[in-house]
């Protein structure tokens, strides 16, 4: 299973593993990789620009590291296959960097030039940014989320997380969570994403995904239905009435699914360019 995992995914898999190992066994002999790559706040006199990058690959417990790679795994294959590694791993990084800035912020305006102990470790802040990135690619893909007995809508799952996480960072708690760089990988997430999509041929190039879809540039806007928006006429004079047009829509959710499940399964490479360019057009709908 592990040789089906798209390459960023999987060196981003091994990296973080490997740094919480070595974590371990240093902590053993008395060195903190924490107090090295964690990220302070600003104004901290240990605090250095490359921990904003560092920061990233280290985690507080075997349960942070579990739930991050999982999420990682789970979300990460599928947009990797969908984008390309060059623009996967350029999203990741920018996202993770922001969730840093995000938490920087907050602490400059609670704090100030008073000392802040704490250090923020954890590639959370880049894993929310792919959960958003799956959700507003695949909005109507559903997932199943513990302990919910029922599928949601993949939008519905990104928001609740979001919403989940907004609470929590405006409650009076401290539990020892950066939720502000939770959201700020996110907020960071679907700037690029926004821009991206007023711009697909420009800034990280998409790899694979995007030679193909750069190919089928010319053909995806001849072919870009008119009329009521996601729907096709096969007569310019005939409109579908809504019973027609609930259930083409159905479909096509249905037939995106297949691909997807197809994807899990197979790797992107084993789609035929014809389910390519259906999951190109409906990851590019409004």
């Amino acid at each position: 299973m592990f040789r089906n995992i798209p390459t960023v995914t999987k060196n981003l898999l091994l990296v973080n593993i490997l740094v919480f190992l070595a974590a371990l066994i240093l902590s053993q002999q008395g060195i903190s990789l924490e107090q090295w790559g964690g990220l302070y706040y600003f104004k901290a006199e240990e605090f250095h620009v490359y921990q904003f990058v560092t920061y990233m690959f280290l985690h507080g417990g075997f349960a942070h590291l579990f739930f991050n790679m999982f999420a990682l795994w789970m979300f990460g294959c599928v947009i990797e296959r969908v984008w390309g590694p060059k623009r996967f791993i350029f999203y990741y990084i920018i996202c993770g960097v922001g969730a840093g800035l995000c938490q920087e912020i907050v602490q400059f305006f609670n704090y100030g030039d008073l000392p802040v102990p704490s250090i923020t470790i954890g590639a959370s802040g880049a894993v929310y940014a792919i959960l958003l990135a799956f959700g507003m690619t695949f909005p109507e893909e559903r997932i199943f989320i513990f302990p919910l007995p029922v599928p949601i809508k993949a939008k519905w799952f990104v928001c609740i997380y979001a919403a989940i996480e907004l609470l929590s960072a405006m409650s009076s708690s401290a539990d020892g969570v950066a939720h502000i760089a939770h959201l700020g990988g996110m907020l960071f997430g679907f700037l690029l994403i926004r821009y991206w999509r007023k711009h697909p041929y420009s800034g990280a190039n998409w790899g694979a995904a995007g030679n193909i879809f750069g190919n089928m540039k010319q053909r995806f806007e001849q072919h870009k239905p008119t009329g009521r928006q996601g729907s096709s006429y096969t007569s310019t004079t005939t409109r579908e009435t809504d019973m027609e047009y609930n259930a083409r829509k159905k479909a096509r959710q249905d037939e995106i699914d297949k691909i997807l499940d197809k994807i899990r399964k197979s790797g992107y490479d084993s789609l035929t360019k014809d389910e390519k360019q259906r999951l190109f057009d409906a990851s590019h709908e409004r």
